[in-house]
C-alpha cells in the first residue's frame, strides 16, 4: 500500500466519535479512494462492513427500496453478522452516487448513532452538487492522485532528505548537487507515470513503461465511458472536450478555444457550461481561470470565459502525447517542448495542496502561468514554470512584483530544472520539484 496524506484525515475521523458527522471522500475514479478507506477503516474498527452500491445497483438493486433508516438497518443486518455498536463498527458505503436517496438519509443515520459510517464515490462530486444534504450531516474531503511528495514516498525516498529539501526551500539554501540530480530524475519519472496508484505501481514496482501506459489507456477509457453516461443530449460533447485537452495544451495559446468544440463561431463557456461542470465536478479535468487583475482575492477579478483546462493526471497527458517513448521526458530529445507537461504536474500539485488555480495574461504585461491566493499575507503569489533552459526569461513576473509598479506583489517564484536557489529582488528561483512545498 502506498502511503497517502489522506490517511491522517481518515484516522482523525475514526478517532473522533464525538462528532456525528459522516465523512464523505470524493474524487475521480482510479485515485485510490476505496483502497485507502478499506485498508485504514478495517484496521481502526473491530467490525468493518463494506457495501459496493455500484455492484448492488447493477445487480439485485436491494437498496433501491430502502426509504427509511429502519429499512436500511434491516437490510444491512441481513448482509453482515459482525455488526455491533457505534463505537466498534464502521460501515463503508462505496459508490453511493448510484443511490442519491441514500445521501439524504445520512443525517438521520448520523443522528441515530447506531453505527459509524464513511462514504465514497467516483462521480460523487457531481451528485453532491445536485443533491440536497441537510446542514451538519456530513464532512467532505476531496482526494487526488498521488502528489509528488507521495510519489517520493512510493520510491522509498528518505524522510530526512525531504525535510532537508524543505529547509532549503524555507531558508533559500543551496541543494546538494547529487540530491538535486536524483530528485530531478524522480520528478521526470513522475511526469511519465503520474500519480494514479495503479500506474505508479506498474512504474515504481515493476519498472514497466508499457504496462504503465496500458494502465493510463484503461483509465482514459474509464473516464470516457463515465462521461458517456451523462444523461442529456450533450454527453458526446463531454467526450469531445476531453479528447481536445491534449492538443489544446500543446498550443501556444493554451486556453480553451470554445469554437473548436463544434466549429461554431462566437461560442463561449456559457454554451458548454454543463459539459465543463461535469469534467470539473467528476475530477477528471482541472480548471485554471484567468484573472483581469492580480489582486487578492483572485476570485474578484476572475474571467468566466477564459480558462485553461488540464488533465487530472500528468501521466495521462504524457501517455497521450508520447505513448511509451520517454525520451522527451528524460530531456534526451531537445526538440520537444514540455511546457504543458510541467504545467499539468504543477496544477495537480497546487490543487492537491488546497489552492484554486488562476493565471494572468495581458498584452501589455505578459502571461504568468499560475496565480494562487496567499491567505497568510492577504496577497497573491505568482508562479512561473520553466521546462527548458530559458529559466531566466520571464516577461510579466518582474512587473507584478515591482514595488514601484502597478501591482506591488510581495514576491514571485520561478521553478525550473536547474539547481538554482536564489532570490533576486522579489523573485525567487528554485528547482521544479520544490513546488511540493508551496
Amino acid at each position: 500500500m502506498f502511503k497517502r496524506k489522506i490517511e491522517k484525515d481518515l484516522q482523525e475521523y475514526y478517532d473522533n466519535s464525538e462528532d456525528s458527522k459522516i465523512l464523505i471522500v470524493y474524487g475521480a475514479r482510479q485515485i485510490g479512494k476505496s483502497f485507502i478507506i478499506r485498508e485504514t477503516a478495517s484496521k481502526a474498527f473491530k467490525n468493518y462492513a463494506e457495501i459496493d452500491l455500484k455492484d448492488d445497483y447493477e445487480g439485485n438493486k436491494r437498496f433501491l427500496g430502502v426509504k427509511t433508516t429502519k429499512d436500511f438497518y434491516l437490510l444491512v443486518g441481513s448482509m453482515f453478522e459482525n455488526l455491533n455498536n457505534y463505537e466498534d463498527t464502521i460501515i463503508f458505503l462505496d459508490e453511493i452516487q448510484f443511490y442519491p436517496h441514500l445521501l439524504t438519509m445520512l443525517k438521520p443515520l448520523s443522528q441515530e448513532k447506531k453505527y459509524r459510517f464513511i462514504v465514497s464515490g467516483s462521480l460523487l462530486g457531481i451528485t453532491l452538487r445536485h443533491s440536497f444534504i441537510p446542514m451538519g450531516a456530513i464532512t467532505e474531503k476531496r482526494m487526488f492522485p498521488l502528489d509528488f511528495e507521495e510519489f517520493l514516498w512510493a520510491n522509498n525516498y528518505g524522510a530526512n532528505t525531504i525535510s532537508s529539501l524543505k529547509d532549503c526551500f524555507n531558508k533559500l539554501e543551496p541543494i546538494n548537487e547529487s540530491i538535486h540530480n536524483y530528485t530531478l530524475e524522480l520528478f521526470q519519472d513522475y511526469l511519465i507515470c503520474g500519480g494514479l496508484p495503479n500506474a505508479v505501481s506498474k512504474y515504481v514496482l515493476d519498472r514497466n513503461v508499457s504496462k504503465t501506459r496500458q494502465t493510463h489507456l484503461e483509465i482514459i477509457n474509464y473516464y470516457k465511458d463515465d462521461s458517456s453516461k451523462y444523461e442529456n443530449e450533450n454527453k458526446l460533447k463531454i467526450r469531445r472536450i476531453y479528447d481536445l485537452l491534449s492538443s489544446n495544451m500543446v498550443n501556444k495559446v493554451k486556453r480553451i478555444q470554445f469554437k473548436s468544440i463544434e466549429g461554431i463561431e462566437d461560442s463561449s463557456l456559457e454554451k458548454y457550461e454543463d459539459e465543463f461542470d461535469y469534467l470539473f465536478d467528476s475530477g477528471i479535468a482541472l480548471p485554471a481561470r484567468a484573472v483581469s487583475n492580480p489582486i487578492f482575492p483572485l476570485t474578484g477579478s476572475m474571467s468566466k470565459n477564459l480558462i485553461k483546462v488540464y488533465y487530472n493526471d500528468v501521466g495521462i497527458l504524457t501517455s497521450v502525447l508520447y505513448s511509451t517513448n520517454i525520451e522527451a521526458i528524460k530531456n534526451k530529445d531537445k526538440g520537444i517542448n514540455l511546457g504543458s507537461v510541467y504545467e499539468t504536474a504543477v496544477a495537480m500539485e497546487l490543487l492537491a495542496h488546497g489552492h484554486e488555480l488562476y493565471y494572468f495574461d495581458s498584452k501589455k504585461v505578459g502571461e504568468v502561468d499560475f496565480l494562487i491566493n496567499d491567505y497568510d499575507n492577504l496577497s497573491v503569489l505568482p508562479l512561473e514554470i520553466k521546462s527548458g533552459n530559458d529559466q531566466n526569461y520571464y516577461r510579466a513576473l518582474p512587473k507584478l512584483v515591482d514595488p514601484n509598479g502597478n501591482y506591488k506583489l510581495r514576491k514571485g517564484y520561478v521553478f525550473g530544472n536547474k539547481n538554482i536557489v536564489v532570490k533576486k529582488g522579489n523573485i525567487i528561483t528554485l528547482p521544479i520539484y520544490l513546488i511540493m512545498f508551496i
